[in-house]
């Protein structure tokens, strides 16, 4: 969800008609996508696990997008593709997030099924106080609360959670600071703490970073750092790329993601 909950790296084997039935859901999104017209500047929050403290004006559409990526969990290998979120905003500075990807093993490297649907999630975010991302000054603060979905072929469970971000913006950079707790798929208590660090906005290609931790109660310990790049093409679109390196209770993790923001708006 806004990314504060993403997790773990099993997997298992579709079915025909569920892959028929995702790659149609996919091609679906990506051709509305095509349809809308009128777009706003993006604010790229690819290629993060966490999210900032802004959402989409009212009525408008923001897609973050994921064609590329690949993951490395011990001796286990995926390809991630697509990877798909979609924010839209709503009136009294909210906005609705429903998100997913779809995993897909490398080779022989996967025990169990080798194509699955996960991070699968619905939330609403909330700005709690307008500040520096909102055009005004001082700390902009704001909440994310959502369901985790059952995946297909991995985690069945149903979760929830909840996070809040702080973020300040200033001429040189921005910050942002997330904590949040989750009740996993799993139905165990998950703690998370992690920032975002970026370079100057008024930079066309602005160098990013991003670390955070997660604790699961009486369970595993992440550590996750990510660095990589924000190339702003217009004030429509944004590509992004990362390298991130995490560990698991002592399992290595390395992950490349390449992946565009676009900020389209409905023809009114």
């Amino acid at each position: 969800m806004g990314s504060a909950h993403r997790q773990h790296d099993n997997s298992e084997r579709f079915g025909p008609a569920v892959r028929a039935k995702t790659s149609r859901i996919a091609a679906m999104l990506l051709i509305a996508a095509s349809a809308l017209t009128h777009p706003r500047p993006a604010a790229a929050y690819r290629p993060f696990d966490l999210t900032d403290a802004s959402v989409a004006d009212p009525g408008e559409v923001e897609l973050e997008i994921g064609p590329v990526g690949s993951l490395r969990s011990g001796s286990s290998r995926w390809w991630i593709a697509p990877a798909l979120v979609a924010n839209f905003g709503l009136h009294g500075e909210r906005e609705l997030v429903i998100e997913g990807k779809r995993r897909s093993a490398i080779g022989g490297s996967a025990d169990g099924p080798r194509t699955s649907l996960v991070d699968t999630a619905v939330s609403l975010k909330q700005v709690l106080r307008a500040g520096s991302l909102q055009g005004k000054s001082g700390l902009s603060v704001a909440s994310e609360c959502g369901v985790l979905l059952p995946t297909w072929h991995e985690e069945r469970g149903v979760g929830a959670g909840c996070s809040f971000i702080g973020s300040q913006q200033w001429s040189a950079g921005a910050l942002h600071l997330n904590g949040g707790l989750t009740f996993n798929r799993q139905h165990h208590w998950t703690r998370l703490a992690g920032a975002i660090l970026e370079g100057p906005g008024a930079w066309p290609v602005r160098p990013v970073a991003e670390g955070w931790l997660e604790r699961e109660v009486n369970g595993s310990f992440t550590r996750s750092t990510l660095v990589g790049v924000i190339w702003r093409v217009n004030e429509h679109l944004s590509f992004d790329a990362g390298a991130r390196r995490a560990t698991t209770s002592g399992t290595a993790v390395r992950e490349i993601r390449a992946g565009l923001t676009w900020a389209p708006q409905f023809a009114r």
